[in-house]
Formats: structure tokens, C-alpha cells, sequence
């Protein structure tokens, strides 16, 4: 216990000896109307001779209710029920003594010196959270101004914690929440004053500066929604995680964190079915490739929840492979890990790796994936992403992997660019293969992933770090987003759900404009988008769409036990003329090319290149 902690309970005690007697007194004063001439002197006597007694009896049973350790400046119901039971323990003792000692008193001596005690007594811990109160009243004039959202059970934790706590430099001034019948009520004495809509004059009105979201139970669409009129002010925006926070009683101050991106993108996420995941990976020898990338560490992340027997990342980058490594080895000191330096194009390494661990499960991620950059360089986008799976699916075959799941993109739909047609080539090799491997060879397709490695998000941040301007290509151009943790999860029960040639689709909700994303980015920042951070359209990129598509017009839509994930039924192809055109195109890459984007459209006619 620490110093100041000890001297506090220590004036406490003093002060509650000083009131015990305080109470003794005055109830005997009161029992006679305060007229000391009155008070027959045996009573005195007596109570001065039980005086003692009833000091140490009070004080032994106000530890036994916990009056010492109780936090006051937090008190309320329960701590004043402690109080009056303390009280009333005390004093009932005190008659039961006083009456065995033979140390007479008035009756009616016995219910006075219950009341006095228990007003002097309560009195003091209520005025010592008074205290608290105005002083944090006068601590917080110049402070943060905030308002919390949701006048529900986090919303009252929340208000409780940061009117109490001496940590904290911010006022709560006003609360939101759309149950109508709480409006003008109060909170922890702060009023409700209106639902959503009424937010942005309540900023105003209360000259708010802080928006705290307390509503841990609301869905992610409607979560967007009201973040999005918070948006309309200048205020800093916080929220708490979510449901299961308040069902463990974690919902405190330091749950509160930055509104994040990703609550704006208005849409569920994807449930997974853990047991049917378990089933399948419990107990497997599992392999990722391109496991130090963004999706590729996080399936490593996510399968050693599901106790493989082995797991194999497979990567080019020693940094990335690394740090994965070093971080699973920390969680997870009893994994069984092998991490691998090796290039998917290495037709001998890769079936090296195969023949020594004989993995049962592979996990695809290996790819070269920035859209410029594989217009500059589109032979090497054929080698990597073509080749490279071309001699894995091969080696999965040939080694009797049990299942493959490669990882697409919806830019393989109608592609406009190299990198989207050797995704829709590897596509079309999954359903190839399929037909003539026992291996279970299945694609898994999503849109752009937040916060991964080359995405618009590090971008926009490290723009914005940089005082702006943020830049982007076009003020109409939308794409599908999703987290990471949504992707890998996806692909988890993609593998779960297979049983061979299908291309898994996610229902990724409705595009968003990339340069709205860029507005709530800089708003999130806490700056005003186009007068502090500059946005600046620089047109389009070679190969970039305005949209893009999560099916081909052939293909159609079957639903899975999740309602999240859909099947694209295959498009037929003629096998032997794709063989043999795919062997001309790596054998055009591999000689360098330079006219590789007609080979590529004569295996992807839904190809059609698109110059800036």
C-alpha cells in the first residue's frame, strides 16, 4: 500500500472516532431536547464509561463492511447500503452490551444514535465525493469538453470513470442517445440532450471538442452512420471496441481508442465458423506462402489459433519472414514452426520444401500485387504470379497436398490491367487442376485490403503526416474494401467450406469512393479536409479502373452456409488450348516480350488494357 493511500485511510479512521462520539453524544442531548441540565447523570456516566467500547466495536465493524476500502470518490448505492448496515450493526451491538455490562440508557437513546451516526458517518464519505466533484468541476474549465454517445450502461461507466478519475483533463458537458424518453433526463448529473441529429448544434451549444461513442452494442452500419454526422464537426472522435468489452466489464477510459478507418466502412463482419475451421486445420501440416506479407501473416496468425500440427511460411523477403517468425515464437513458444527463404519460381525449391515437410494444406498469398508497377514490369508479373503458382499447383499435385487455396483478387474480373489478367489465369488454373488432381484446389476473390503493404491507406497517411496534399487519381473512383482480419478469415473458411474448383466470393457491402476514404482520413487526423490537407486528383494510373467487379457477367452467385461468402460458378474453358497457350506465355515472359499483354488476352479475352 502505497504512502498517500495509507495517510488517507488513516484521517479517515480519525475523523470516524471523532464522529462516533460526536453521535454518542449528541443522541443522549437529543433524547433530553438539548438541555444538558436535563440528562440524568447516571446516563452520562454511562455513556462515557461505554465510550471506549463502542469506539473500537464501531471501528472493527466498519473494516468488516468495508468502509475503508471502499473507493469514494466512485461511491454510490451500494457503498451508502454499507454505511447504513455498519451503523446499524454497531449500534444494535451497542445495546446488546450496554445492557450486559448493566449500563442503563434511555430506549429511545438506541434509534437516535443510529440516525446521528449514520448521517455523520454517510454525510462524510458523500461530502468527501462532493469535494472530489467540485474540484473537478474547477479542473476541467479550461479542459477538453466532451460529449459521450449512448446513454446506456457504457455510456454511465464511462461518464462515472472520467467525472472521478484525477487523470483525466476533460469534462463531460452533454450526452446523445436516440431513445427519446431519455431526453432531458440525466446521466451521472450530466443532461441528455437529444438523439443524432441533434449533434452538430449540441457541439456547438456546448462548445464540444471531444465525441466519444459509448455504444458498444450498435451495429457496424449503423455505427457508420452516426460517425458520419459526427464528422460534420471539428471534434476529436473516440470509440470502445464493442459488445463483448461491456459483457466482461472491461468498459473503462482505457478502452476507448481513436475512431479508426475501418468504422466507416459500414458493413458486418465476417462470422466465421470456427468449429468447421478447427475441423479442417487442427492437427495439419499447413504451408503459406508469401507468408511475411500483409495476408499471408495474417492467415500464419489466425491458423495457429486452430493447433496445426506444422506450420511452413514460404518467403522471398527475409525482413518480412522474420519478424512474422519472431512474433509467432513469442505467442506461440510450443508451435511447431519451419520458416523458409525460398521464390515460388524455383521449380527445385519448391519441390524440395514439398517432399520434406509434405504439407496437407497450402495457403497461396505469394504474388506480386502493385497495379503500376506490374504495368512497367509485365513479364515479371507473368513469372511471379503465373509461373510461380503454375510450378506450386504442379508440386501440390504431384506431392498429394489434401487441399490449395489460392488468393485472388476482384481485379482478375474484367481485368484492365497485368496484374488482374495473371490473377484470372491463376483462377482458371485452380479449375483446371481441379479436374484432374485429387487435390481439393479452390480461389478465394476480395477487394482491396486496408492498411495493407502499397494500399491507399499507408499512403494517405504518411501524405497527410507530410502536411498534405493527399493525392488521388480520380474523383470518382470507388473500390470494395475489407480488414485484413476479414480477408484471412474469408480465405480460413473458404478452405473449411471446399470441396473443389470453386471460386469463393465475399459480399463485401457497398464501394466506397476513394475520396471520401481520403476525407475521413484527414478528418480522423484531426484536420480539415482542403483547407489544412490539400486533396489533388492526379488522373488515372495505366491499367486502373473507376470500379471495380466481384463477378465476371458469366458467372453466377451460389450462397454458402455463411451468408457473407458466395460460390461463382466456373466458366467453362477449352483445357488443351489453355495448356498450351499458358506454356507460350511463360515462354514469352521468361524471353522477355515485349509484347506479353497480347498473349495474356488470348488466354483472358475479358483482358482489355487500359493506358492512363
Amino acid at each position: 500500500m502505497n504512502l498517500k493511500l495509507l495517510i488517507r485511510r488513516g484521517m479517515l479512521v480519525v475523523w470516524d472516532i471523532i464522529l462516533i462520539n460526536i453521535a454518542t453524544y449528541f443522541a443522549l442531548l437529543l433524547r433530553f431536547d438539548f438541555s444538558i441540565e436535563k440528562v440524568n447523570t447516571d446516563f452520562l456516566k454511562n455513556m462515557f464509561v461505554y465510550a471506549p467500547f463502542m469506539t473500537i466495536i464501531s471501528l472493527l465493524v466498519f473494516v468488516m463492511f468495508h468502509l475503508y476500502s471502499s473507493l469514494w470518490r466512485f461511491a454510490g448505492v451500494m457503498e451508502l447500503m454499507n454505511v447504513i448496515m455498519a451503523c446499524a450493526t454497531s449500534c444494535l451491538l451497542q445495546a446488546f452490551i450496554m445492557n450486559l455490562m448493566g449500563l442503563r440508557m434511555p430506549r429511545s437513546y438506541y434509534p437516535l444514535c443510529l440516525m446521528i451516526l449514520i448521517i455523520l458517518i454517510g454525510g462524510e464519505r458523500m461530502a468527501y465525493r462532493m469535494i472530489r466533484r467540485v474540484t473537478y468541476q474547477v479542473r476541467t474549465q479550461k479542459s477538453a469538453k466532451i460529449m459521450i454517445i449512448g446513454a446506456g450502461d457504457a455510456g454511465n461507466l464511462i461518464i462515472k470513470e472520467i467525472v472521478s478519475s484525477n487523470y483525466l483533463n476533460g469534462k463531460v458537458v452533454c450526452v446523445i442517445d436516440d431513445d427519446k424518453h431519455k431526453k432531458n433526463h440525466y446521466i451521472q448529473g450530466v443532461r441528455v440532450v437529444g438523439n443524432r441529429y441533434n449533434i452538430p448544434e449540441a457541439v456547438e451549444k456546448y462548445m464540444v471538442t471531444d465525441i466519444i461513442l459509448a455504444i458498444p452494442s450498435v451495429d457496424i452500419s449503423e455505427r457508420k452512420k452516426i460517425l458520419e454526422i459526427c464528422q460534420t464537426t471539428d471534434c476529436k472522435l473516440k470509440t470502445l471496441p464493442g459488445i463483448y468489452q461491456l459483457i466482461n466489464n472491461e468498459v473503462s477510459v482505457s478502452r476507448i481508442r481513436d475512431v479508426e478507418i475501418e468504422d466507416l466502412l459500414g458493413r458486418d463482419s465476417v462470422r466465421l465458423n470456427t468449429e468447421q475451421i478447427m475441423g479442417y486445420v487442427s492437427g495439419k501440416v499447413v504451408m503459406v506462402t508469401g507468408g511475411g506479407g500483409s495476408i499471408g501473416s495474417e492467415l500464419c496468425r489466425q491458423i495457429v489459433k486452430h493447433q496445426p500440427k506444422q506450420l511452413i511460411i514460404v518467403d522471398i523477403y527475409e525482413n518480412n519472414a522474420y519478424e512474422i517468425e519472431q512474433e509467432l515464437r513469442r505467442e506461440y513458444p510450443k508451435l511447431n514452426l519451419v520458416t523458409l527463404i525460398a521464390s515460388v519460381r524455383n521449380t527445385k525449391r519448391m519441390n524440395q520444401i514439398f517432399e520434406t515437410y509434405q504439407p496437407q494444406l497450402v495457403y497461396h498469398a505469394a504474388a506480386h500485387k502493385h497495379v503500376p508497377l506490374m504495368e512497367n514490369s509485365p513479364n515479371e508479373a507473368v513469372k511471379n504470379n503465373v509461373g510461380g503458382t503454375w510450378k506450386l499447383v504442379k508440386a501440390a499435385d504431384k506431392h498429394h497436398v489434401q487441399r490449395f487455396v489460392q488468393i485472388s483478387t476482384d481485379k482478375a474480373v474484367n481485368p484492365t490491367n497485368v496484374m488482374g489478367a495473371t490473377k484470372r489465369i491463376c483462377e482458371m488454373m485452380i479449375q483446371l487442376m481441379n479436374h484432374h488432381s485429387d487435390t481439393e484446389f479452390v480461389a478465394v476473390r476480395f477487394g482491396n485490403v486496408l492498411g495493407s503493404n502499397g494500399s491507399v491507406i499507408p499512403l494517405f497517411k504518411k501524405q497527410i503526416m507530410n502536411g498534405g496534399p493527399v493525392t488521388v487519381t480520380h474523383p470518382d473512383i470507388i473500390r470494395y474494401f475489407m480488414t485484413i482480419p476479414e480477408a484471412v478469415s474469408l480465405v480460413l473458411e473458404a478452405g473449411a467450406l471446399a470441396k473443389g474448383g470453386e471460386i469463393f466470393v465475399l459480399e463485401m457491402g457497398e464501394p466506397v469512393k476513394i475520396v471520401d476514404l481520403a476525407k475521413n482520413l484527414i478528418r480522423l487526423s484531426g484536420y480539415t479536409p482542403g483547407e489544412d490537407i490539400k486533396i489533388v486528383y492526379t488522373g488515372l494510373r495505366p491499367g486502373e479502373k473507376l470500379y471495380e467487379e466481384l463477378l465476371m457477367d458469366e458467372e453466377g452467385l451460389l450462397d454458402t452456409p455463411n451468408r457473407l461468402i458466395h460460390i461463382g460458378k466456373p466458366i467453362p474453358m477449352e483445357e488443351e488450348k489453355f495448356q498450351v497457350l499458358l506454356e507460350e506465355l511463360l515462354r514469352a515472359a521468361n524471353e522477355e516480350d515485349v509484347d506479353i499483354r497480347s498473349k495474356l488476352k488470348e488466354i483472358v479475352p475479358t483482358y482489355h488494357p487500359k493506358e492512363a
